[in-house]
């Protein structure tokens, strides 16, 4: 047999090896590659102001999921809380096919909580337990979320929050949906706080525009603030699925 024949059969040997090793590798890569998924939500109302927020999970079974969020919360009025910054995680129960229950625990940076503000903001300037219930059918969406930002840390004066919201809507197009949303925010207590106080309370409709096929999507909520101090609200959204 030549030598340029063996090479042949060598070379042909290795790649066969090597195909071996590596599709069990890229079958599972590719495994935990779809088990991973992730969205990226750029938001913007007029107490917040500016703040990306992202949430993503890894499925651990047909019913349950591994979940994490954050929100950068130093945009806007953010930057005055000593760049505020909430990450946290938790587990998605599939409820039944429409309805997903999501508990979660966020740790926050900064000093809205802790009045860190001297410091540049600390890391441990609260906690949030909060839990978010999803609806999502061929002809209906929705979501109520409810959390509380408590203090982990006095540098001076504390404050705690209670924030909730529901938000139910009509598929009314593959590409659009309408509803109704209503977002309260409630100054609950604090070293200083003797009774709690409403911030805001805002209720209006909301318009979703969407690619049909979930990767985008573009959401704006308007209408009113119902304390008797305030006026309207309004809020955008943009979000993307990677």
């Amino acid at each position: 047999m030549k030598i340029f024949d063996r090479l042949h059969i060598v070379c042909a040997a290795a790649a066969l090896c090597l195909l071996v090793i590596l599709t069990p590798q890229n079958v599972q890569a590719q495994e935990a590659e779809d088990k991973f998924s992730m969205n990226v939500t750029l938001n913007s109302d007029q107490f917040f102001g500016f703040y990306p927020f992202f949430s993503g999970g890894y499925s651990l079974s047909d019913q349950m999921d591994l979940t994490f969020y954050g929100i950068l919360w130093s945009g806007g009025t953010g930057g005055g809380w000593g760049n505020w910054t909430e990450f946290g995680m938790g587990v998605s129960f599939q409820a039944s096919e429409a309805i997903s229950i999501t508990p979660q625990i966020g740790f926050l940076g900064g000093s809205l909580l802790s009045s860190g503000a001297e410091l540049g903001g600390v890391m441990g300037d609260g906690i949030v337990p909060n839990v978010t219930v999803a609806l999502s059918t061929e002809s209906m969406e929705g979501e109520l979320y409810f959390g509380y930002y408590a203090p982990l840390r006095e540098e001076g004066s504390t404050l705690a929050f209670t924030h909730y919201w529901a938000n139910t809507g009509y598929k009314a197009l593959p590409w659009l949906s309408f509803g109704a949303h209503w977002e309260h925010l409630i100054l609950s207590g604090g070293s200083d706080v003797e009774e709690s106080s409403d911030v805001y309370q805002w209720l209006g409709p909301y318009l979703q525009l969407s690619n049909p096929n979930g990767s985008t999507w573009t959401r704006f909520s308007f209408g009113t603030d119902v304390m008797e101090e305030n006026d309207s609200f309004y809020k955008l959204t943009v979000g993307m699925s990677l």
